[in-house]
């Protein structure tokens, strides 16, 4: 209602005042008779400049004091939000979607720092609140703000709480950045908020915070741009509206708004619009409505008056590229980021920060002394046990290349080397203590296993029987462990809420690390151009996937996160292997072709079970994949375009339980024991 006389806000123009009448205000799902007058000054600017603060959209009031009625049905369905459905009936993926002109954005805002568990969840939702509050200063309302109201939709509802929503979006609010945040904190505040029902916006305007009261949860309804929705509202002394906005959380740490629609982040990642090069100003992706991304209401700059150098629509149209220009796929992103207004300097030392934050939170997982992982699984984490069983007998400064311990003839064992995992009896166990065959004395490693309590394995089976069963034993397959190991790692990191790279969603951040963790340890002889290469090789792939379908697990189940993921891994792999780019593009395909119809639905809400092993499987799946591709010699049946539009098809007929709601699959047949509440 009232569009066209929504205003956009910005600090640079044209002062109105207007006036709104509020019939059908939603207070915790009922219908209130009361009708009011509104007066305020706002500002207007070009629609593509900011994320706009909706003067219409009051239909979120629940100021206290009002009187709750009964109203009619027709009078409730006159005053209904065309902007909200039935849950059951969303799907943003069945209707034809408004293509943008090209795929191409930054590889950087595909690839961005964050905080976990999940990056729809967690770093959108944080983003959007900073988002709101920078608006509210422009305007000159926050020092007026006395309350705050925030509903959630779909499935922000439905999985907020175990993917850490609430903290996102009140951090948000009090001024916090996802790449900024000190992670160690967030538990802290977030208590500490809930205790004292006390929120300090920007970090300085305090204000009253009731979470039972300020906080609505409607998983029952979805409003139509994103299934991932909220709305923020800001009231004043009297209780009157200062100011609204809805926000959608679409994935990958991207925030939109009704407005703007822009999926492709113009400048949501760096919230200060100001300080964003033109370039990325200059194309909007709508989401719904093709009149916003017209060239009526483009914004053109004079930093950026032509396109990227080297755009492209499809797989299809990036290799026609390659070709032309003799150029990888690599190459072809590095170029476009020039035109984005980045140096080669800057290019290079965006490229190792990332990576940076990759190993470090690979170290992080594996040397953890956490026993277990938050939340009510109570679910134990691996990757430590898992590494020191791979490094047992390693040195810890070999790979440093400095202050390398000396290797001598000594046979006692070294105080640099790292110890071999603590014994665990619900852990199968190699075979200790081993007779060798047709003998009766035990083997020297036998006897040592003994004396370090280390006790032989049960053989399970009878043997009197003609199948007589198999010793228990282990196999080492170096590639597949490490490769387990590493996504093990960061999705135990992530799933603890720690600081993560979104890649390109935080639900599967675990797979590209490991890839190129494994690249850089086992392959390459050149670790910066391969992480260059992989990174560069896999952000052209991801562009692909969020032009032609999406990555946003609400939308498209877990083919849209892991899926999207284990393509792009797939990709770079091949790329740091030498293969051209066709079959560079042919390992996405394939990556992506066997994790189609994959579903999302995290036990308890939590982003662990089966998030964390599916990302092990996913950074194996990949290098298989790559594997694949390069023994194809470029015979295929299917194309990366064909299998991301399979993908878009099959997550528009999926239905609403298994994306990202936990009301189906695992989560439900899985029974978790209440021993503590669920909120």
């Amino acid at each position: 209602m009232f569009r066209a006389m929504r205003a956009v806000i910005s600090s640079h123009s044209l002062n109105f005042v207007a006036s709104y009448s509020i019939t059908g205000c939603s207070v915790r799902g009922h219908r209130v008779r009361a009708t009011t007058t509104l007066k305020r000054t706002i500002t207007t600017t070009p629609p593509n400049l900011c994320p706009s603060l909706n003067a219409d959209v009051l239909r979120n009031n629940n100021s206290e004091g009002r009187e709750e009625e009964e109203v009619t049905e027709e009078e409730t369905t006159a005053g209904r939000d065309v902007n909200i459905v039935s849950a059951d009936d969303y799907s943003s993926l069945d209707q034809p979607r408004e293509q943008t002109e090209h795929a191409v954005i930054s590889a950087f805002d595909l690839f961005s720092i964050g905080v976990g568990p999940s990056s729809s969840h967690t770093v959108g939702p944080m983003r959007a609140g900073r988002i709101f509050i920078n608006d509210l200063i422009e305007l000159d309302l926050l020092e007026k703000v006395k309350m705050v109201k925030i509903t959630l939709y779909g499935s922000l509802a439905a999985t907020g709480k175990g993917h850490h929503t609430p903290q996102a979006i009140l951090l948000g609010l009090e001024g916090s950045d996802p790449e900024t945040i000190d992670t160690g904190t967030i538990p802290s505040r977030y208590a500490a908020i809930l205790e004292n029902q006390s929120l300090m916006l920007n970090g300085h305007h305090h204000i009253h915070y009731d979470m039972d009261r300020d906080m609505l949860w409607r998983w029952d309804q979805v409003l139509k741009t994103h299934p991932n929705g909220m709305r923020f509202s800001v009231f004043g002394e009297s209780g009157e509206l200062l100011a609204t906005n809805e926000y959608f959380s679409v994935g990958g740490g991207f925030v939109v708004n009704e407005k703007t629609k822009v999926d492709e982040n113009l400048f949501y990642k760096g919230v200060d619009k100001s300080s964003v090069h033109g370039a990325r100003l200059s194309q909007t992706h709508s989401l719904s409505d093709p009149a916003d991304s017209s060239s009526a209401n483009r914004v053109q700059t004079e930093e950026d008056p032509a396109p990227p150098p080297y755009p492209f629509t499809s797989g299809d149209s990036l290799l026609a590229l390659t070709k032309k220009h003799n150029m990888t796929i690599a190459q072809i992103v590095y170029d476009n980021e020039l035109h984005f207004g980045y140096s080669d300097d800057e290019i290079g030392q965006k490229l190792m920060r990332i990576w940076a934050v990759m190993d470090d939170c690979i170290r992080t997982g594996v040397s953890s002394a956490e026993d277990k992982l938050p939340g009510r699984l109570g679910l134990r984490r691996r990757a430590p046990m898992l590494y020191r069983r791979l490094m047992r007998g390693f040195y810890t400064g070999v790979a440093a290349g400095s202050q390398v311990p000396l290797i001598t003839a000594s046979t006692s064992s070294s105080s640099h080397a790292i110890d071999a995992p603590e014994f665990d009896e619900h852990i199968p166990q190699a075979e200790f203590g081993r007779h060798p065959r047709g003998s009766e004395t035990p083997t020297e490693e036998g006897l040592e296993n003994r004396r370090s309590g280390l006790r032989s394995p049960r053989v399970v089976g009878s043997f009197k029987h003609p199948i007589l069963p198999m010793p228990p034993r282990r196999t080492m397959i170096p590639a597949m462990d490490f490769l387990s190991c590493y996504a093990i790692a960061v999705n135990e990191v992530n799933a603890s809420g720690g600081r993560i790279v979104t890649s390109p969603t935080n639900g599967a951040a675990g797979i590209i690390p490991a890839v190129l963790k494994y690249v850089v340890e086992f392959v390459t002889d050149d670790p910066d151009k391969a992480i260059e290469t992989f990174l560069l090789t896999a952000a052209a792939v991801g562009m692909l996937f969020k032009r032609g379908s999406t990555i946003s697990a609400a939308e498209g189940g877990c083919q849209a996160e892991v899926g999207v993921a284990c393509s792009m891994a797939s990709a770079g792999f091949a790329a740091c292997m030498g293969a051209d780019p066709e079959t560079v593009l042919q390992a996405a395909e394939i990556g992506i072709e066997h994790n189609l119809g994959l579903t999302c639905d995290p036990i308890d809400g939590l982003v662990q079970v089966p998030c964390i092993e599916r990302n092990s499987l996913g950074a194996v799946k990949a290098v298989t994949a790559a594997q694949l591709s390069m023994a194809s010699q470029n015979v295929y049946s299917v194309t990366l375009d064909e299998a991301i539009e399979a993908m878009r098809l099959t997550a528009a007929d999926m239905s609403v339980k298994y994306k990202e709601t936990s009301l189906s699959g695992l989560a439900r047949t899985v029974k978790i024991p209440l021993t503590v509440p669920a909120c």
